[in-house]
């Protein structure tokens, strides 16, 4: 056993930031189960419609919470204590997952844990896995695209961010101007498989030190459509995967030059990526690239641990479990939350 503690520490993590509805349950930094409800209902909307958001979860909480424990073979009895994401995410979406972890706290009589939905995403990388510290973790998500010098479990610093969109809003974005389902980053990723990513060349934004900047690439884009399917109105059917490959290529760049950068300046010899791009395969063989280039290792998480999933707020339940850092129940969520505070 991989802690201080005479006895397992058995956590259940909820998350509800977003539109999927999901809760894990840890052993350790083991997973037990992780139990993901997804929203299907956005995709006619091309976009995440966040009053629907909250009433999924409102649905599909229960249900989630049973099958978490049945994968897990456990009870609710045997739980040690429950963590649920405080934030940042959707006011709604939060604000069922904070009421859900509350009731369970009061009726079971176990001890709350918030958690930081971005400390979460890179602690994933923590699941099943004791990684060497300090390492630099890039969290690319839907929400969010951030650089995080990660000291120890407790102690992260962020050094970089976007100042506009986030990765996977640029790949929502670009897939919406093609036409694609939402979400768009696996539509566009399924798609480009087959294409040419030096079909065509986009803009890579210049910004300062290790922030980012996307909404550039992405009005760069949509100028070059309008511009072409003026001239062409079949344009974009017949172009598509090359597109597509084109536009992939250029975010994993953006973000592969600014980890780069932070790699020099740090000379940090541990790398890692999270959120919902780092499930996108092309992106994992860029990283893993860098392990010779740089001589660095590499964490990647699991493709079920990279997009928003209960087992790593369960995870991050589990290191804050150890230093009895509890929360009381007047605890309010934070669509806000910043990373470290």
């Amino acid at each position: 056993m991989n802690n201080k503690f005479s006895k397992d520490i058995i956590i259940l993590g909820i998350e509800t930031s977003c539109d999927d509805t999901s809760i894990g349950i840890s052993k350790n930094n083991r997973i037990l189960s992780n139990v993901v409800a997804n929203q299907e209902i956005h995709a006619k909307y091309g976009g995440v419609v966040p009053e629907i958001a909250s009433r999924e979860h409102q649905k599909n909480i229960v249900p989630t919470l049973h099958m978490a424990l049945k994968n897990a073979d456990i009870s609710l009895s045997q739980i040690d204590a429950i963590s649920f994401t405080l934030g940042p995410g959707l006011m709604g979406s939060l604000l069922v997952g904070v009421s859900f972890a509350k009731s369970l706290s009061v009726a079971l009589k176990k001890p709350l844990i918030a958690i930081n939905h971005m400390e979460a995403h890179v602690l994933a990388n923590c699941i099943d896995n004791s990684p060497e510290y300090p390492f630099i973790c890039l969290t690319a998500s839907g929400g969010h695209t951030q650089i995080v010098l990660v000291n120890n479990s407790f102690d992260m610093k962020l050094i970089g961010e976007t100042k506009d969109d986030s990765a996977g809003e640029t790949f929502d974005k670009c897939a919406k101007i093609l036409g694609l389902n939402y979400p768009g980053g696996p539509e566009i990723e399924k798609k480009g498989f087959s294409g040419d990513k030096d079909a065509f060349k986009f803009t890579i934004p210049k910004m300062d030190k290790l922030d980012f900047s996307f909404s550039g690439l992405k009005s760069n884009f949509k100028q070059l459509i309008d511009k072409e399917v003026t001239k062409n109105s079949h344009f974009i059917v017949q172009n598509l995967e090359n597109l597509c490959a084109s536009i992939q290529f250029t975010i994993i760049q953006i973000l592969i030059q600014k980890l780069e950068l932070a790699i020099k300046k740090y000379n940090i010899k541990n790398i890692a990526i999270s959120g919902g791009v780092a499930a996108n395969h092309d992106f994992r063989i860029a990283i893993n690239s860098l392990r010779e280039k740089h001589n660095v290792n590499v964490l990647i998480p699991e493709k079920e641990y990279s997009t928003d999933n209960g087992a790593m707020i369960a995870i991050a339940g589990y290191y804050k479990f150890q230093k009895k850092d509890f929360c009381d129940l007047d605890v309010v969520a934070n669509a806000r939350y910043k990373l470290g505070s």
